[in-house]
Parts: C-alpha cells; sequence; structure tokens
C-alpha cells in the first residue's frame, strides 16, 4: 500500500537519536532547548516551546491565551477535532465559520459576524499545509482586540509573503506526528514573539512550576512553586534529538512535496471530473502537508466507491477532514448539526488526499496518477 503520508528518517537521524540515549540527560535536558532554538530561528519567531504532541501544544497555546470558561472562540469546521477539543477541555464554546472552497481554510469575509462580547481567540487551520490569509485575519484581530492561535500543524515550511509560517500570529502550533512536515514520532511546538506568554507556556507544559521568579521566600535550594494549574506535556531529549536532525532537512522536504504537488497538478488539471487544488503564489506557499483533490459534483455520490477501488490497487488515499461539527459529541454537546456549514460539508463530501511525502517514488507517483485516472474513468461510467 502507498500511504498517504509516512516519515523520512536517514542514518543520520539514528545517529542523534543513539547520542541522545548515551547522554546523561534523556529528559529536560540540553536537546529541549537546542530544539527550540533551531526551531525559533528557522520561522524568524523569538520563543518557542516544544511539548509532547500537537493537540497538547494547541491546549498550551489556548490556555496561555487565557481562553476559558464563557468565552467563545473561533475556528474552522473543516479541520481535525483536536483543534476545538483543546479549547473546549479549556471550558470555551467554538464558534464554527464556513471555508472558503477554493482553499478549503476559513473564509476571513465571515469572520467578523461570528464575533461576539464572548470571543477571545480566532483560530484558523492551515488547511493541507496552505496558510490562511492572515493579512485580513490579523485586521480584524486587532480590530476586536483578539488573540490568534495559528493552527499550524500542517504548516510548518509554508510561508506567507515571505514570512515562513510560525513567525505569522501570536500563537502558530506545529505538529511533528509521522506523516507531517518532519517527525519526532509525536511532538508539537508553539511558537511565539510574545515573552510572557512564552513563559505561561513554559511553566504549563510542566506542572505549572516554576524553579525561579519566586512568589513566596526561598526556603532553600530544593525549592520549586506551583504557580498555575499545569500539565506534563514535556517532550523527550530521545524525541528533540530527532526533530534537530530532522529540522536539517526540512526545506529540502518542503521542495519535494512541491514538485509531488506540481506534478499532480500538471497531470490531473485537465480531467473533467476532478478539481486540484491552487497552487503556489508569490504571497502563499504551502508546506503541501495533504494534494487534496475533489470530485465534481456528479461524481460525488461515487466517492466511496472511488476510494475503496484505489484502496484494492494499493493506493492509501484519505479523507480530511471529517467537519468537526457532524461529530457526535458536538452535535450533542453543542447542538450542532449536518448542514450548518455547507460549504465545509460539500467539500469535504468531494474530498480525499492523495500520496505526498518526500520519499514518495516517481514511479509510485505514477502509479497513483494512472490508478486513479482509470477508476475515474470507470466511475463516471457506471450509472
Amino acid at each position: 500500500m502507498i500511504p498517504y503520508g509516512k516519515q523520512s528518517i536517514n542514518q543520520n537521524d539514528v545517529y542523534s537519536v543513539i547520542e541522545a540515549l548515551k547522554s546523561d540527560r534523556i529528559t529536560q535536558g540540553n536537546k529541549v532547548i537546542e530544539f527550540e532554538r533551531a526551531l525559533a530561528n528557522y520561522t524568524g519567531a523569538k520563543f518557542c516551546v516544544v511539548c509532547n504532541n500537537g493537540t497538547a501544544a494547541l491546549h498550551s497555546a489556548y490556555a496561555a491565551a487565557n481562553l476559558g470558561p464563557g468565552d467563545e472562540f473561533i475556528t474552522s469546521p473543516l479541520t481535525f477535532v483536536a483543534t476545538a477539543n483543546a479549547g473546549v477541555w479549556q471550558g470555551a464554546t467554538p464558534v464554527f465559520v464556513d471555508i472558503d472552497p477554493k482553499t478549503g481554510n476559513i473564509d476571513p469575509q465571515n469572520i467578523e459576524s461570528a464575533i461576539t462580547q464572548k470571543t477571545k481567540v480566532i483560530a484558523p487551520i492551515d488547511y493541507a499545509g496552505r496558510p490562511s490569509d492572515y493579512l485580513v485575519i490579523k485586521d480584524i484581530a486587532r480590530k476586536h482586540n483578539l488573540m490568534i492561535v495559528e493552527d499550524a500543524c500542517q504548516g510548518l515550511g509554508g510561508a506567507y509573503y515571505n514570512k515562513k509560517v510560525g513567525s505569522i500570529t501570536d500563537l502558530s502550533v506545529f505538529s511533528f506526528h509521522p506523516v507531517k512536515s518532519i517527525t519526532t514520532g509525536e511532538g508539537g511546538a508553539i511558537l511565539t514573539d510574545d515573552e510572557i506568554l512564552y513563559k505561561k507556556m513554559k511553566q504549563f507544559i510542566t506542572h505549572g512550576v516554576n524553579r525561579e521568579d519566586f512568589i513566596y521566600p526561598l526556603p532553600g535550594p530544593w525549592y520549586f512553586e506551583m504557580q498555575q494549574l499545569g500539565i506534563n506535556y514535556r517532550l523527550t531529549d530521545i524525541q528533540c534529538a530527532l526533530g534537530i536532525s530532522q529540522l536539517k532537512r526540512l526545506d529540502k522536504f518542503i521542495e519535494r512535496r512541491r514538485e509531488i504537488a506540481k506534478n499532480y497538478t500538471k497531470e490531473l488539471q485537465n480531467i473533467d471530473q476532478i478539481i486540484t487544488p491552487p497552487m503556489d503564489t508569490g504571497i502563499i506557499q504551502s508546506a503541501w502537508h495533504l494534494y487534496v483533490v475533489r470530485l465534481t459534483k456528479n461524481l460525488v455520490s461515487k466517492k466511496r466507491r472511488i476510494v475503496e477501488e484505489l484502496h484494492k490497487e494499493g493506493i492509501g488515499v484519505q479523507v480530511h477532514h471529517v467537519p468537526v461539527h457532524t461529530h457526535p459529541y458536538y452535535v450533542e454537546r453543542f447542538g450542532t448539526s449536518y448542514g450548518d456549514y455547507p460549504k465545509a460539508e460539500a467539500f469535504y463530501e468531494a474530498a480525499f488526499s492523495l500520496p505526498i511525502y518526500p520519499t514518495l517514488s516517481i514511479n509510485d507517483q505514477q502509479k497513483v496518477i494512472d490508478t486513479l485516472k482509470s477508476v475515474i474513468k470507470t466511475s463516471s461510467q457506471i450509472q
């Protein structure tokens, strides 16, 4: 099976992990600091906090933004559930805003009408690795004194107006799951230029504990203080060693993803039954975490058959994402239902993701293309 996504591990990655395992400290050591600095340098952000997965990173960012009970946060329904879940854990209520069907990203033109006195955060998603329209979103946030928590879990390596994703918004969240731009096995990070937010998150991911800047008098060298309710979201030095090694190849990974995306578009854009994603421009450069195609209306009803036929032929296509508001938990807890966000729902009904990852061979990509063309042709002929 050719998967839709896959990690790329080389011998240098292996050596880096072995060296970390041989060191005196395999957690809370210097590799954590090194990885945080490397990510900040790469993105152009001032501060970075790494943690044990992208969901933990989202939770930490929402906590730093003081999102809590009685608050609302605006986000897209076309995302993985973690984007909304992490805010709900803070006691806040998600307010979904429909998407721009051309990109799959939240439609900035609909954000302002969703803002209420309870709104505290706007949480856009960089769908498939393509940055949202942050000039518009930042103007709205400034106008209403709101914070932006950017779910860039799919976006590391992307850029917007020549600024790297991670240095654009108040808080930018990354994931290092194996299918993402780089991997630490599991892992995440939050990037920010705000030192106060940075310190809050560093404390939050370590039980809310501080070992300096004490509130009470210091009784001795053993002392530490819990200054906020935190949690253990730490990333190990072993994982950070892998991340440091992977980050050195990030630009090559992204370059290869872009080559694959260009080839898919070249081969598929003239097929009447398929809608290909927008390509990069001088303004917006995707990280190409996903290459998402959509079926035209006459084939949407045959999507399940098409996906199943591709699976039978060894092509591991996947669907991203089941709209959050249609999951049973959100229907029962928040009263959402199918039909609430028709553009996101129509996108989901038509979309599936083709394999894209740095080690995808030319031959395997051609197999994906040829098989997809064949399955589409056969499906189009079935009444």
